[in-house]
């Protein structure tokens, strides 16, 4: 298996012995600690096998520029994001390849506030590591651990009135939730039995032993299904490697998508407390219809979690996302966050007693498609796309956005593989499928594959 080194502002991902080794990652925690001027800097990781390895390398790279190093073992991303804060760090590391394959791993960098930093310091990253980084660094010295990272996350989850209400049920609300052998159930596990669900663990145990498709998407969410079902749970909840995502399957153990998610995250937020909504470009409709419905803002930005931050604080969201199961609350934290996910649909499910299954047929109302294209250049199909979806409304903030009344096409480069996304939404199944076959054939001249 061979794959180059993925930079982004997703930050960097390769397959550890080949484009990842330990002094490329130490090159850019270096990197990172220069460029910040961070002195006392959080490092997390998820389960992956290769991460205490990448923690030491991590490690060896910021004492090598002058930080402290601590520790904050097994958690997941947004726990990070949340140490920084709680912990008053200059910044923070997390050690993951989100939902990349077992053999990948890689480094997301978090700035003083807690959000990831943004494009233009990420490439002053990637310049300075490639230029300036030590040619060797020596083996880390002893490291500062921290052990409450996932009681910090937990509790500023909890602290969101539209996600810490208490489950006032009997018997309890059974939840399902699918920790993929990572350590996204570390905090969810533990959050939901904290407003009284009696939760079922499922590959709960962060042993990095992955036993489904790393994405949370449909096709990988067979077992979690069974579990629901045969445990009578309310719904189940799954989450990616790193713990920043939540899918769901619905109490009779079907998967309703990641996108609904979102929805639901939204119009729980909304109907506590209305406030302007930002997702990216390749969310689904839903949200803008809840946004719609509620009398409240709507805007979309650049696809990755970085961009849609820098949205809604301009914009002073209240909610907002992305379309994966990225849910990002401000009154928590400024960061995608699969706990917080959980707990706010757990939490407008048990107000509203609408089961799962019935959200799902009011709020999603449309065909959603996904492909993506490996060993195409982007660069050489643009023009053709353009002429194929002539008159169509364009958004060039990010690859291409086609939008008609009732369906849209978004045509992009994927930030964290070596592949292009094209993602399809419509009310109508057919010609949600007639526009992906249109695409598919520009770009590679036969149908698209899975996404």
């Amino acid at each position: 298996m061979s794959a180059p080194l993925v930079r982004s502002v997703s930050g960097v991902r390769g397959i550890v012995g080949e484009s990842l080794t330990a002094h490329v990652l130490a090159a850019h925690a270096w990197a990172f600690a220069k460029l910040t001027g961070a002195r006392r800097v959080v490092v997390g990781r998820d389960a992956r096998p290769s991460g205490l390895e990448m923690v030491q390398a991590a490690a060896a790279g910021l004492q090598a520029a002058g930080a402290t190093a601590i520790d904050l073992g097994l958690c997941a991303t947004p726990a990070v994001q949340v140490a920084v804060e709680e912990a008053q760090a200059g910044g923070g590391l997390v050690v993951t390849a989100s939902h990349n394959p077992k053999p990948w791993n890689g480094l997301k960098c978090i700035g003083p506030d807690g959000t990831f930093l943004g494009s233009e310091r990420v490439q002053a990253l990637f310049a300075l590591a490639d230029a300036s980084a030590p040619k060797a660094f020596p083996p880390p010295a002893p490291v500062e651990s921290e052990s409450r990272a996932v009681q910090w996350h937990v509790e500023r989850n909890l602290a969101v009135p539209e996600a810490g209400a208490a489950l006032d049920t009997d018997p309890a609300l059974i939840i399902v939730v699918d920790g993929c052998r990572s350590v996204g159930g570390l905090s969810t596990v533990e959050a939901l039995r904290r407003v009284g669900a009696h939760v079922v663990p499922l590959d709960c145990e962060p042993d990095g032993d992955f036993r489904r498709g790393l994405e949370p998407v449909p096709a990988h969410l067979g077992e979690l299904g069974r579990v629901v079902r045969e445990s009578g749970a309310a719904f189940g909840v799954a989450h990616d490697p790193d713990g920043d995502r939540a899918a769901l399957v619905d109490a009779a153990g079907e998967p309703v998508g990641e996108e609904l998610t979102l929805a639901i995250a939204v119009e729980r937020v909304l109907s506590k407390r209305p406030g302007p909504v930002i997702v990216n470009l390749s969310t689904s409709r839903m949200c803008e219809d809840l946004a719609e419905r509620f009398g409240v803002p709507f805007g979309r930005s650049r696809v990755g979690e970085i961009h849609v931050v820098e949205a809604m604080r301009a914009a002073g969201a209240v909610v907002g996302g992305e379309g994966n199961g990225g849910v990002i609350v401000p009154a928590s934290h400024f960061g995608r966050d699969g706990t917080l996910a959980a707990l706010l649909v757990a939490s407008h499910l048990q107000e509203t007693g609408e089961p799962l299954a019935g959200m799902r047929r009011r709020l999603d109302l449309y065909t959603m498609m996904k492909a993506k294209f490996e060993g195409v250049v982007w660069g050489e199909h643009e023009g053709r796309l353009r002429a194929e979806f002539a008159g169509a409304d364009l958004d060039e903030q990010d690859g291409l956005r086609f939008a008609w009344p009732g369906a849209w096409l978004h045509a992009r480069p994927s930030q964290t593989e070596p592949v292009v996304r094209v993602l399809v939404e419509a009310d109508d199944r057919d010609r949600a499928e007639t526009l992906l076959a249109r695409a598919g054939r520009v770009i590679t001249g036969a149908a698209p594959a899975g996404a």
